[in-house]
């Protein structure tokens, strides 16, 4: 029997209301109005308590704001209030945090804002700046030679300022940051430029090397390299890692197999699960899955456990083969043996099956992923998207998208371009037109080609209401788009 003193204890007591999981956070951060400051909804969605108990949810919630596209300025306001709620969080996920922020900052070119950001952590929290965090911040594919040297810099007077050596491995990021690109030429510039400043490292000439391999010269690799020991250069793993997958990519198995016995024989050279993964990548460029099979089979006895990128490796031999039920069972012992598989996993299979012209195993492996809550990422997305609407099934298109924006997930404004198009044609206007407002909606700007589609088709059904309102919508969103609040 319920007494009034019990009553009030019920009355008094506080409602604990479920926390929101990852997914609605995510969905609430990315349609939240640009026009109204995003503080007071972080202060209700992340209580400290949210991130303390849960340390790995900021990184996955940075990245899932990443996946949907989200304006850059979402994921800093996102970082710097859990620096500031919670400075106890740990260094691991605080750096993740960071890389994934200077990412979206560099993907949208908000150089400015990355160096204020990296200012203030000089200050407050010098332990998170890195070799990986100043590449972060060089990669924009915008700065010519001279701004990145200028951009490198004024990164040292940060570096200065926190009172962290800048050395070696820094300037094997700027290195890098040229090669990555392509730029050899301009890497090799900015080593004779720069190498006096810094003491000699093999990273720095594994860089360079890095460099020739990822332009597609062997022979300017070769001659590089043959340079270098002729001056006294004694080869490391990573040297004959980088020369073995430049013979490999260039589709020299055989001489890339030859280099790999040469290492086996030296004694400064461990092999690693990297090493034999090259290799099995190679045979599968060749067409040689028999080979692959053999290279990953041999790992056992030389002390190797496979890892997802090995299996990843002999899985791409057979799609390269197009021996896709080999490729399955690949997956299939990849989850037996608890591996777990990846974006790379899934998006390799869903090419083999889409050039077998297999839509149902298409369907069915996207059941499985969705079954495991999997989350692609935007390169698969538009294979699926791509897929099913050239092949005229936008209703499987639509089901991809509703899973995607259910998880908080917004995909990219192209996949919107094959989805109204295809709804469209179908006569499925209220569908394209909702999925069109699921984009305006996170502050994306869809393109020109899916709004005048959609335009059209509105004007057709005489859905002049919707069609004003999304006029409306596209030009404020022009008007804003490099306006962030």
């Amino acid at each position: 029997m319920t007494t009034p003193k019990t009553l009030s204890k019920t009355l008094h007591s506080p409602v604990l209301l479920p926390s929101p999981s990852l997914d609605q956070i995510a969905k609430l951060i990315t349609t939240h109005p640009s026009s109204l400051p995003l503080r007071p909804l972080l202060h209700s969605l992340l209580p400290p308590s949210l991130l303390s108990t849960s340390p790995s949810f900021l990184p996955s919630l940075l990245s899932r704001l990443s996946l949907s596209h989200s304006p850059s300025f979402h994921s800093l306001h996102l970082f710097l209030y859990s620096l500031i709620t919670l400075p106890s969080l740990p260094l691991p996920d605080l750096s993740l945090s960071l890389c994934l922020t200077l990412h979206s900052l560099s993907r949208s070119h908000h150089l400015p804002s990355s160096l204020h950001l990296l200012s203030f952590l000089s200050l407050s929290r010098p332990s998170l700046l890195s070799p990986r965090v100043l590449s972060l911040l060089l990669s924009s594919p915008k700065l010519n030679f001279p701004s990145t040297l200028d951009l490198f810099a004024r990164a040292e007077k940060i570096w200065a300022r926190a009172g962290i050596p800048f050395g070696p491995e820094e300037f094997a990021s700027l290195l890098r940051t040229f090669c990555v690109r392509g730029r050899v030429v301009e890497a090799h510039a900015a080593y004779k430029r720069l190498y006096s400043k810094f003491p000699f490292s093999q990273r720095l000439i594994n860089t360079l090397l890095l460099g020739f391999k990822q332009s597609g010269d062997v022979d300017a690799l070769d001659t590089f390299y043959h340079g270098l020991v002729v001056r006294g250069f004694e080869p490391d793993s990573v040297t004959y890692c980088i020369r073995i997958d430049a013979y490999c990519k260039n589709g020299r198995f055989e001489d890339a197999l030859k280099l790999f016995e040469e290492m086996d024989n030296r004694e400064n050279c461990e092999i690693t699960i990297k090493t034999v993964t090259t290799l099995i990548h190679g045979a599968g460029i060749v067409k040689n899955p028999r080979a692959a099979r053999k290279l990953f089979d041999d790992m056992g006895e030389r002390g190797l456990s496979p890892d997802r990128g090995a299996y990843n490796a002999l899985m791409g031999a057979y799609v390269k083969s197009r021996d896709m039920k080999s490729a399955m069972e690949v997956m299939a012992e990849m989850e037996m043996n608890e591996v777990g598989v990846d974006d790379v996993s899934y998006n390799m299979l869903f090419c083999g099956l889409n050039r077998t012209n297999d839509l149902e195993g298409i369907w069915n492996l996207y059941q499985k992923m969705v079954q495991t809550n999997f989350i692609p990422r935007t390169r698969t997305i538009m294979l699926l998207m791509k897929t099913f609407c050239k092949n005229g099934q936008p209703d499987l298109g639509l089901e991809v998208w509703d899973y995607l924006v259910g998880k908080g997930c917004c995909p990219h404004v192209h996949a919107l371009d094959w989805l109204v198009t295809a709804l469209c044609c179908r006569g499925a206007v209220q569908e394209a037109y909702r999925c069109f407002k699921d984009v305006t909606e996170r502050g994306q700007v869809p393109s020109q080609r899916a709004f005048r589609v959609l335009e059209s088709s509105l004007a057709k059904e005489k859905e002049m209401e919707k069609f004003n309102e999304i006029s409306c919508i596209m030009e404020d969103l022009r008007a804003s788009r490099c306006v962030p609040s």
